[in-house]
């Protein structure tokens, strides 16, 4: 394969610059998260898949929510009924005109279908515009979204298709499993395993299968002169495997989702986000795509972060959490800065995005230190206090003159018993 070195690099660059806006609108920074017009102007999806709004609802709202069923047949349902429109408005609007949850045992066709025919008459487009899915007239009906509900219907009421989905032995058979069905292509297929993936219906290596995209055949295109005799899909895995090697060569300090370095899915998805930046950045890379379609405009509305409980990472999102309350603490003067050793330095390194995962951990602890080590002090002052007065405090009797009475010092055996963490 023969590399576009610019391209390649900008591949890099670009995934790090929008990790970088992501941890810094977690931790609650105020926009301008980055330097980089493009960036700043144009709307660019995360550089993990599953850190992206629609991605997140679908987690924790439409998979793991507890008040909903964990029943594999009930969760497959409602995956394939979110994504098949990939729209959350159109899921509250749903369960909205429902008057409750979206289940198995609440689904009817004709009532889905004119409560959509409904919200497309005042104007509502249920579909996202994130990418197009099929609009043939599979299952004879003349509405895109009746043929959809008819397809939902074939794979969990007549086919059962979650009894084949659980018994799969990999992703890529889960993906032709998908892919069997009318109306989903190869690229629905495979969003489709990954989002199945997410839940507790299988667990497979995300790096195990892999599917390029037309965005990210256009990325792949745009990156490399020529791949040889490689596949895309060999192009994304050689990413995956390659990914500390190419950060370290740009010098790049790519901070890494709570130590989960980039998938398949992520890569994939980071070749049509650089293609889509490149039309800005390098106009003279000619493609059939110009423009970027969507600006960037903020969403007041916060992401409470959650990811696969089985990732294992939620704790650390947590810990996140309470590090950037106790840098908020700490800013608005509630323990003066000249006691907080370099605090304030590395608030400015986190601001500028020098927090990856390990240097991320290594600040916690730092200032967890820090904050326990003051605690810790002030007590022990407190107690040396009651046991020996300031001289301004202590009463001049019997003519002793406190000015030349020495300050008492903390003894080793008292200072080997400060709890440090």
């Amino acid at each position: 394969m023969q590399i576009r070195q610019e391209i390649f690099d900008t591949y890099w660059r670009f995934a790090t610059l929008r990790q970088e806006v992501f941890f810094k609108k977690i931790n609650n920074l105020l926009p301008p998260w980055t330097s980089d017009p493009i960036i700043n102007t144009y709307k660019f999806c995360n550089a993990y898949r599953a850190s992206d709004r629609v991605s997140q609802y679908l987690i924790k709202n439409i998979i793991y929510d507890n008040s909903r069923s964990q029943n594999e047949e009930e969760v497959l349902f409602r995956i394939l009924l979110f994504k098949i429109f990939n729209k959350i408005e159109t899921w509250n609007y749903l369960e909205n005109a429902l008057g409750s949850y979206i289940t198995l045992s609440s689904f009817n066709f004709n009532l889905y279908s004119q409560i959509l025919k409904e919200a497309m008459n005042s104007g509502y487009a249920i579909y996202t515009s994130a990418y197009m899915s099929c609009a043939s007239k599979e299952f004879g009906y003349d509405k895109k979204h009746q043929n959809h509900l008819a397809l939902i219907d074939k794979m969990v009421f007549q086919d059962c298709a979650v009894t084949r989905i659980i018994k799969s032995k990999s992703l890529k058979e889960v993906f032709h499993i998908i892919q069997e069905y009318p109306l989903l292509g190869k690229f629905m297929a495979y969003q489709l395993a990954i989002d199945i993936n997410y839940s507790e219906i299988i667990n497979f290596d995300e790096n195990s299968f892999t599917i390029a995209g037309p965005g990210a055949e256009r990325g792949i295109g745009k990156c490399f002169v020529n791949i040889g005799n490689k596949t895309n899909a060999d192009i994304i895995h050689w990413m995956v495997e390659n990914q500390e090697q190419e950060f370290q060569r740009l010098d790049l300090n790519f901070q890494t989702l709570w130590g989960r370095p980039l998938q398949a899915i992520d890569c994939q998805n980071l070749f049509c986000e650089t293609d889509k930046y490149c039309r800005q950045a390098f106009p003279q890379i000619i493609s059939n795509r110009k423009k970027i379609k969507s600006k960037f405009v903020p969403n007041s509305l916060l992401i409470d972060y959650f990811y696969p409980p089985k990732w294992g990472i939620n704790d650390m999102i947590i810990e996140s959490k309470n590090k950037n309350q106790t840098i908020l603490k700490l800013e608005n003067n509630q323990l003066p800065s000249s006691e907080t050793p370099n605090f304030k330095e590395k608030q400015k390194d986190l601001g500028r995005g020098k927090t990856g995962n390990t240097n991320y951990q290594q600040l916690f602890l730092e200032d967890k230190i820090i904050v326990n080590l003051l605690s810790e002090t002030d007590k022990l002052n407190s107690e040396i206090e009651e046991k020996f007065p300031p001289l301004d405090k202590l009463e001049n009797k019997n003519g002793i003159n406190t000015k030349k009475r020495k300050s008492p010092q903390i003894s080793e055996e008292s200072f080997s018993q400060l709890n440090l963490f």
